[in-house]
């Protein structure tokens, strides 16, 4: 009995990945077919973007400022406090910066898209764009894939660029610390792969956000318990999967 059950289980884990990856695919081939729906990419871009500014930012300033503050103690120990701007930038830019900012886009627009689109299948608003000849993927779902792609990454570079300043305001003008050692640190110690593996992370993200978000309000259950379910599904996966795949993009990355 155990058995059949834990084989039902991988057989419905393996049947849902599929219905995700021909989710994404067939969005993705519907986004090349005219027309394009350039208006719906730029909304979906300043719902994306620029309305998570001010949490990204906010989210940020006091990550680098808690940063530069445990590390420059932890530093002195060891007289290595010209070290704290290497420090800051190497964490926000590797990891912080994409996984921090990925996280609360999934909170602040990940979840807002799900109950969107979870609302426009329940009151059968999708039907309708069928029944209108307008493709769904090609309306709703390929826009917000692509805003996805752009908005993310340009949140991130928002991201290390106010975390790395939030740190020098705590290292140097709080601690009193050395800013031209801080800045030249980050110079000598930030090489081109890092910044290019922060970019490659953000990218991933903002897929991942949009897919999944996008995925589990399309198919939504036609009932309010089937889209608090679905937004709560879409806002923990996306964020253990950003999480998961930050790891394997690290040590290959490393």
């Amino acid at each position: 009995m155990m058995v059949a059950r834990v084989g039902a289980w991988g057989i419905s884990v393996i049947q849902e990945m599929g219905r995700m990856l021909l989710f994404v695919l067939s969005s993705f081939a519907w986004l090349t077919r005219p027309p394009l729906r350039f208006v719906q990419i730029v909304k979906q871009l300043h719902f994306i973007g620029y309305k998570s500014t001010f949490v990204v930012v906010l989210t940020a300033g006091f990550t680098g400022m808690v940063l530069a503050l445990q590390g420059y103690y932890t530093l002195r120990k060891f007289g290595s406090e010209g070290l704290l701007g290497s420090a800051v930038a190497l964490s926000m830019i590797r990891d912080l910066g994409p996984v921090l900012a990925a996280l609360m886009v999934t909170a602040r627009a990940g979840s807002a898209m799900t109950a969107e689109i979870g609302i426009m299948r329940i009151t059968e608003q999708i039907d309708a764009l069928d029944t209108m000849a307008i493709n769904p993927l090609q309306y709703l779902i390929a826009p917000k894939l692509v805003a996805g792609l752009i908005g993310v990454p340009l949140l991130v570079a928002i991201f290390d660029v106010v975390g790395i300043y939030g740190g020098y305001l705590v290292g140097v003008e709080l601690l009193g610390g050395n800013g031209g050692a801080y800045w030249n640190s980050i110079a000598s110690a930030v090489e081109w792969k890092d910044v290019y593996g922060g970019i490659l992370k953000s990218i991933s993200f903002g897929l991942i956000v949009s897919w999944i978000c996008c995925y589990k309000g399309f198919f939504t259950r036609h009932s309010a318990e089937g889209l608090g379910t679905a937004t709560t599904e879409a806002v923990v996966l996306s964020s253990v999967l950003i999480l998961v795949w930050d790891y394997f993009l690290t040590s290959v990355l490393l």
